[in-house]
């Protein structure tokens, strides 16, 4: 059985569901701005922005985690090599954004919404920016 192999599209999925969130949840926030607290717009967008992080982000988070650490432990030698040391640095930023992004959704869940759309539309480009570093520090391995 092709362990590695299995661990790596696991990773690579779980990855894209992540991402996913990442990129959409801030989405949300600025078009949630736009909406007159306690109407029924926000408390739609209270339930997707809720369902969209509990139910695809965190365990997509979590299980990117798992799946990358059991590549790690598959490759040993790796933990030698800059570029994976940059990646899981990138990756602790990454889970940084998502952690604000949880934050900023308990916020609107209690109408304390302080930051503007324009605010959100700046931070939606924070993961984009660190994929794609992530994604060259993965495929051409500088360091």
């Amino acid at each position: 059985m092709d362990w590695y192999g299995i661990v790596k599209a696991l990773h690579v999925i779980s990855v894209i569901a992540w991402m996913a969130g990442l990129l959409y949840l801030p989405r949300l926030y600025v078009y949630h701005c736009g909406v007159a607290a306690g109407s029924e717009t926000s408390e739609t967008f209270k339930i997707m922005e809720r369902r969209l992080l509990r139910a695809i982000m965190n365990p997509a988070m979590i299980a990117t985690w798992l799946f990358g650490l059991g590549l790690i432990a598959l490759n040993p030698g790796w933990m030698e090599q800059g570029w994976l040391h940059a990646k899981l640095l990138l990756v602790v930023g990454m889970t940084v954004a998502h952690m604000a992004m949880a934050r900023w959704r308990r916020a609107f869940a209690e109408d304390r919404n302080t930051h503007s759309h324009k605010y959100f539309r700046i931070m939606n480009e924070v993961p984009t920016l660190l994929l794609i570093v992530v994604v060259f520090l993965v495929i051409l391995k500088p360091f």
